[in-house]
């Protein structure tokens, strides 16, 4: 391995970070790449924790070197992974996050239609393939579980990869839980190949319990906080509004880059994006034009457009409240009348500022894609069947929780 442009990263987590292959600082350099620094990494998580204002750049460094100590690591306990294998499961991991939008996740839930982060890094990648003259196919193929050498693709993607063990350390480290934070080199060094899967030494399962459990803890602390809940949701509902203001022909505020996605009366789904060509502007959004956007709504005509974005420039934000799954309907009915009577909002608009929230959150999978222990005589065995040493259990792994958000004034 050469560091031909010897390039480093100061990183708050790990410190000093070295580029390993000239390509992967190429690019770093790209316009695309760069845009990550313009994508929250936690979404509107600022507004409870004030630190957590860290991006997606921050995080993509930060997997993309813990996948080559991961590699090194296999590597120093004699698996075989060639040159072009470490360089392009790099980039893999470097990439995984680039199709993000703006707040991560809101425009998945109201401007593009059954178009994931996933699948626009793909297309991304794609793009990013034709410009470096197909040096990145290796890595594409990586990314898309393709490639022969399975455990590869568990290092970006499974219940233990290079990301859920950057996002933790990091996530917690801006938002100041410590509940997240986790003994990444441990874990990494507990790493280990056998039948082409990743596993872990024996060694490491009390590693691998922290690990589970920070990522519970994190879940439920930071992640899916009800206040956090309350104000994405609260960010969706301004989108969706926006969009539907935009299709009567109404004209309300946008910066250049959003009008095309405001505007466009057809669906936006996979097939509409990849016709019309459409990457190269969204690679122009970023949370900048979202808050910008927020910002010139809050004057507009429109009361309801208007309400919601001053919930959130102002973190005024709607309640929320937890209730349980067989009285939802009634208390949504119940805050609806309430809220069209107090705030003078149409019956069909209502559904903007009084909605419920579901959410689930899986600790951990015991049916798929077990995370597998390495005995000392050479045997697999699953956390499954470990799990009398373990805290977590089937039962207690998926839990559900159901919220109503509405105006404090409804209350």
């Amino acid at each position: 391995m050469s560091y031909l442009k010897n390039k480093i990263i100061n990183d708050p987590i790990y410190g000093f970070i070295h580029i390993p292959f000239d390509i992967i600082w190429d690019i770093i350099e790209h316009p695309y790449f760069q845009r990550l620094r313009r994508i929250s990494q936690l979404g509107l998580s600022s507004l409870v924790y004030p630190g957590a204002n860290h991006n997606r750049f921050h995080h993509a460094i930060g997997a993309m070197h813990l996948m080559n100590k991961a590699i090194e690591t296999l590597m120093s306990k004699g698996h075989t992974i060639t040159q072009k294998e470490h360089e392009a499961s790099l980039i893999a991991i470097l990439l995984h996050d680039i199709g993000h939008g703006p707040f991560s996740h809101a425009l998945e839930n109201s401007i593009v239609h059954k178009l994931s982060h996933e699948q626009l890094s793909i297309i991304f990648m794609h793009k990013l393939n034709e410009e470096f003259n197909g040096k990145l196919s290796l890595a594409i193929t990586i990314f898309q579980k393709k490639y022969t050498k399975k455990f590869l693709h568990q290092l970006i993607s499974s219940q233990l990869d290079v990301d859920r063990l950057d996002y933790l350390n990091r996530d917690s480290f801006y938002s100041g839980v410590n509940e997240g934070i986790i003994n990444s080199e441990r874990i990494i060094a507990m790493l280990n190949i056998k039948n082409n899967e990743l596993v872990i030494d024996e060694k490491g399962l009390y590693s691998i319990e922290k690990f589970i459990i920070a990522r519970k803890l994190m879940y439920w602390q930071v992640y899916l906080h009800k206040t956090v809940l309350s104000a994405e949701h609260t960010l969706m509902k301004v989108l969706k509004r926006a969009k539907y203001l935009a299709t009567l022909g109404c004209q309300i505020y946008t910066t250049p880059a959003f009008k095309v996605f405001l505007y466009e009366k057809y669906k936006i789904d996979e097939v509409f994006f990849n016709q019309n060509k459409l990457l190269n502007k969204f690679a122009l959004l970023d949370d900048y034009d979202i808050l910008t956007c927020i910002k010139n709504w809050q004057y507009e005509n429109d009361q309801v457009l208007s309400i919601l974005s001053k919930t959130i420039i102002n973190r005024k934000l709607l309640k929320i409240k937890s209730v349980k799954k067989n009285e939802i309907d009634l208390e949504l009915n119940k805050i609806k009348n309430q809220a069209s009577k107090k705030i003078g909002v149409k019956e069909d608009d209502v559904d903007y500022l009084v909605f419920p929230i579901s959410i689930q959150n899986e600790t951990y999978n015991f049916i798929e894609d077990e995370i597998k222990f390495l005995t000392r005589n050479n045997s697999l065995v699953n956390l499954s069947e470990m799990k009398k040493e373990f805290s977590i259990n089937t039962q207690n792994s998926s839990i559900i929780k159901h919220y109503i958000c509405y105006p404090y004034s409804c209350s």
